[in-house]
């Protein structure tokens, strides 16, 4: 441990799902060093995620992606005297291992810390630290996360650690459920099309488990289809409209929650509730495991440097499946 150190800023700057496994490094941080600053570096469209993350003091938002839309130079001049307002940490960690975050962290102060070149896909980002980690890039996301910053803070965050962590999220809002089923959540969304599970299958799965199954939406097309799951099930139920806080707390009161590889499922797992993981097109590799945190593999082979977003192998997963291992995890809630 470095008794120097007093601000601590960490960069992830996107996307939800990540930020949400990155998150849980703040109780072990503070737990060493507990009279110590965090503060978060975070895209705008993912900043409210953390508004409810414990143990974080800051949230400075940056809009990068705006930039990158409008392509105004201005803008990124902004970004950058933004930044440069905020520079006086002791200490930056860049958890997300990318260029434009690197160049963030360095902006932001000499004393960085991130990945080494041999430890993510884009190695020159490694050219902005001034110290790295190395751990292969294949390796679990949770285990780069509590290596990264254990080799920048000079402390220890075991597997163990990482096993028993408190909830990630403070919860902020109650929900009245059923108290005579148990209540699942099913994530029906995800970022590309192949990420996501089929609307007919997750009818089927609500069906058989004859439990009080709530359908997670968050756009117009999901909202259709979980209308439509809603219509030809009998034991789903649409689940209301959330905003990113109402989320978190909505999951954190669920006895199991199952769906596609994106944002909600690793909120689960931050959160300590059970889940069931479906996996197409990505793999294990961003999924918290413990033994009521589970993931399904379709039978596709995924090369990780090179995502086929063309994988509809998802559709392969059979409901039985899903059904087998969700029983046996509410035997155990």
């Amino acid at each position: 441990m470095n008794k120097d150190i007093k601000k601590i800023a960490i960069v992830r700057l996107s996307a939800l799902g990540d930020i949400v496994n990155s998150s849980i490094v703040l109780q072990f941080i503070k737990e060493f060093y507990p009279h110590a600053e965090i503060s978060w570096i975070v895209e705008n469209a993912f900043a409210d995620i953390l508004k409810n993350a414990k143990h974080l003091d800051h949230i400075h938002r940056v809009d990068l992606k705006r930039f990158k839309k409008e392509k105004k130079f201005s803008l990124l001049s902004e970004e950058y005297k933004k930044l440069k307002s905020i520079a006086e940490f002791d200490i930056i960690i860049d958890m997300q291992g990318l260029i434009k975050s690197a160049i963030v962290s360095r902006i932001l102060g000499k004393n960085t810390h991130g990945f080494d070149k041999h430890s993510t896909r884009e190695s020159l980002a490694a050219l902005f630290y001034n110290t790295a980690s190395n751990i292969a890039y294949e390796t679990n996301v949770i285990t780069r996360n509590a290596k990264v910053v254990s080799d920048a803070l000079g402390i220890n965050i075991t597997d163990t650690m990482i096993e028993n962590k408190e909830p990630v999220f403070k919860i902020t809002k109650e929900f009245e459920l059923r108290s005579d089923m148990k209540n699942i959540a099913f994530v029906i969304g995800a970022s590309w099309e192949s990420k996501r599970y089929p609307k007919e299958k997750v009818a089927e799965v609500c069906d058989e488990l004859g439990e009080q199954c709530y359908i997670i939406w968050g756009n117009d097309k999901e909202f259709e289809d979980a209308e439509w799951i809603c219509k030809h099930s009998e034991y789903a139920t649409l689940a209301p409209k959330l905003t990113l806080d109402e989320l978190i707390s909505f999951i954190s009161h669920m006895d199991l929650l199952m769906g596609n590889d994106t944002g909600p499922t690793h909120i689960a797992w931050a959160q300590n509730i059970p889940s069931i993981t479906l996996l197409g097109p990505t793999t294990l590799r961003m999924i918290g495991q413990t033994p009521q945190n589970i993931s399904i593999k379709s039978p596709s082979h995924v090369n990780i440097l090179k995502i086929d977003k063309d994988d509809f192998s998802i559709k392969e997963i059979k409901p039985e499946q899903i059904i087998s291992h969700a029983k046996e995890i509410l035997c155990s809630v």
